[in-house]
């Protein structure tokens, strides 16, 4: 038990790694990337007033989180009619009081303001600092100028800033892109420099988390040379457990397509690598699957999946993608595994219950099996609840499996 044990306690961690990244019924995020929510440009368009500047004179009220504040204003990025009529003019510079207490004067750092305004008054609700010497103000503007062109003709203005030193910079452009499709990008990296970004992959500075959409990149851009880079990182052991390992696979597998499906196999057939490596590789299948068709035939991708199905700690999520794919050509294989001892988790016994619900609920053109619908009876007979609980669930699920086609590729 120790294996599926481990999994269980590694699965929350993995989670909030990759955040809202599990692919990929969200077709609105990038596959490869652990970072996604409100960007800059969103934060901008929705505030009522943006400002930019330096804190001094803070005063702290009678009660805590009550005071005020003067933000001297270097720039408006979004202005509204009342600085007008509350901004006084002190020693040249436009002044206005905030009615919060911010206790910090460190002059080394400037600050990007949003404000509402409620019953005539400003109401700062966030401030972010940033580096004095940052051009925080040039970065939003452009920022602003792209923000209705469509995401593939915005992004190449996002990568220019993906490794600038202020890291709320740097991570505002990544947010860009883990908000964006693949789709989105694929044919926009084909163009990028492909040295600058093996440069930042061999940077000991580079985030981890960056790795997935930095490789994926690399493997559309690349050439002979960047594939051994890809390679180097997946072999070395401080790097290939780290997030973002799965677009690390894509990207090796993208530039030398023989030689990563060789790879990707050997890691996913060997129960002794680590959990995190496998599933890693099973995420990489994931996006050959759904976002890259052409590259590999679906069969191959199938039994690439498969060969996860006799490993007790990750049977089931193996399970659960041959169920979404339609494959119900491996519906004895499955449901042969319900009476392994090593698969005796409720958690895999649940997956393969889901996927013989399924696979009994599709008119199967190609190879019409009645041994699910017994497999659902049976299991009804011992634990009518068990059932009934997955067949639910099942419901909730938008769009539903799809049937197998008649002349599979």
């Amino acid at each position: 038990m120790a294996g599926p044990l481990t999994r269980r306690l590694l699965l929350p961690f993995l989670a909030a790694l990759a955040l809202v990244c599990l692919p990929r019924g969200d077709a609105g995020a990038c596959p490869f990337c652990t970072m996604q929510g409100q960007t800059l440009t969103q934060d901008v368009s929705q505030a009522s007033m943006v400002l930019v500047g330096t804190f001094t004179n803070p005063k702290m009220g009678e009660n805590f989180g009550e005071g005020t504040t003067d933000l001297v204003i270097e720039s408006v990025l979004k202005k509204h009619d009342i600085l007008d009529k509350q901004a006084k003019d002190v020693g040249g510079k436009k002044v206005v009081t905030l009615k919060r207490y911010v206790p910090q004067e460190d002059k080394k750092y400037k600050y990007l303001v949003l404000c509402d305004v409620f019953k005539d008054a400003i109401d700062p609700y966030r401030g972010i600092s940033v580096k004095a010497d940052c051009d925080i103000v040039g970065y939003v503007e452009g920022a602003m100028k792209v923000k209705d062109k469509k995401p593939g003709e915005r992004l190449p203005y996002f990568f220019k800033y993906l490794d600038n030193a202020e890291v709320e910079v740097s991570n505002d452009a990544y947010k860009e892109f883990g908000n964006a499709d693949y789709k989105d990008y694929r044919d926009m990296a084909k163009d990028l420099p492909a040295d600058k970004i093996a440069k930042w992959l061999q940077d000991p500075n580079t985030p981890a988390f960056r790795y997935g959409l930095y490789a994926s990149m690399l493997g559309h851009c690349g050439k002979e040379e960047h594939a051994k880079v890809l390679r180097d990182m997946l072999d070395d052991p401080q790097k290939k457990l780290l997030s973002g390992t799965d677009g690390i696979f894509a990207g090796y597998t993208l530039l030398k397509p023989k030689e990563g499906w060789a790879y990707l196999r050997e890691i996913l057939q060997d129960p002794a690598k680590d959990f995190t490596q496998r599933y890693a590789a099973l995420r990489a299948v994931r996006f050959f699957w759904e976002s890259r068709p052409d590259v590999f035939d679906k069969k191959e991708l199938v039994a690439g999946a498969a060969l996860l199905l006799d490993q007790g700690d990750i049977a089931d999520l193996a399970i659960e993608d041959l169920r979404k794919w339609g494959r119900w050509e491996m519906n004895d294989t499955i449901l042969e595994l319900y009476e392994k001892k090593s698969h005796d988790i409720p958690i895999i016994r649940r997956s393969i219950l889901r996927y013989a619900l399924s696979c009994r609920d599709v008119e199967n053109v190609e190879r019409p099996n009645p041994k699910a619908k017994a497999f659902v009876e049976k299991i009804r007979a011992k634990d009518a609840q068990m059932v009934s609980d997955a067949e639910e669930l099942l419901k909730l699920e938008t769009p539903p499996p799809a049937a197998a086609p008649a002349n599979k590729k």
